[in-house]
């Protein structure tokens, strides 16, 4: 099942999907533009623990000039505020030379999860999400500890539209991911191309510290990233998952 939160008249409703429409608990269906996108992620009571993954998958790493891939992951915070919707507006800072998406397979735990071994990784993932997690290049200090305004800037993540059920999505690791800007093809790549998969990622973090219902990993981008100007729209794809559509605004 592909499962949302939006806002319709100013009340928040969780919602499915029908054949394209978004559906509400009430029975009504509406198109997607008829709506206002919030993330796909249930209110928790309780900070939202984000994780990120940096240079996970190798070509990206290569791309990015580094002679060899991490050895463990390259991982951070961002703060939920970070976090905006499908066919939301994501701002360019003023005077930045070089703004661009991340097409990323977003893991949304299901249960408290702590120690988990590999083999039961899967048991503990609620369900999964398409992020864009744009990044400033003109912030970025040091690749292993990214200045907070590279990523954790409001708004500068979209997620959704919709999140998936673990049921419904049998191979994680065999999925493929496309980005357009306008239309046009700017990055392919399949999830199987992670240096780090998901059970290893979800058995790494248990393995130091506790994850409950409603954190996210984002697992990282392959490469292909180009700079977006204020403008442009980007579509983030994910098969099996859905397309996550955003605008770049300018501040």
């Amino acid at each position: 099942m592909k499962r949302a939160r939006v806002i319709v008249n100013g009340m928040v409703h969780n919602a499915t999907e029908r054949d394209g429409q978004v559906v509400l608990e009430d029975g009504r269906r509406l198109w997607q533009d008829q709506v206002q996108w919030l993330p796909p992620l249930a209110p928790v009571d309780r900070p939202r623990t984000v994780i990120a993954l940096g240079l996970n998958y190798a070509d990206h790493a290569k791309e990015l000039a580094f002679k060899e891939p991490p050895k463990e992951p390259l991982a951070f915070l961002k703060g939920e505020r970070a976090l905006t919707g499908h066919r939301q507006a994501t701002k360019r800072p003023a005077g930045v030379k070089f703004m661009h998406y991340e097409c990323e397979l977003a893991v949304v735990i299901g249960k408290r999860a702590k120690n988990v071994k590999r083999g039961d990784a899967y048991g503990f993932i609620a369900g999964y999400t398409i992020a864009n997690d744009y990044a400033v290049r003109d912030y970025l200090e040091n690749w292993y500890r990214p200045n907070l305004r590279v990523k954790n800037r409001d708004g500068a993540t979209a997620l959704g539209p919709w999140l998936v059920d673990t049921a419904d999505v049998p191979d994680p690791m065999a999925l493929a991911l496309k980005t357009t800007v306008n239309g046009k093809v700017t990055q392919q790549g399949s999830t199987k191309d992670m240096i780090f998969d998901v059970p290893f990622l979800v058995e790494y973090f248990s393995g130091f510290m506790t994850l409950n219902p409603g954190d996210l990993i984002l697992t990282g981008t392959p490469d292909g990233v180009v700079d977006c100007q204020p403008g442009d729209v980007v579509v983030t794809e994910i098969e099996g998952i859905g397309a996550l559509m955003n605008t770049i605004g300018s501040s």
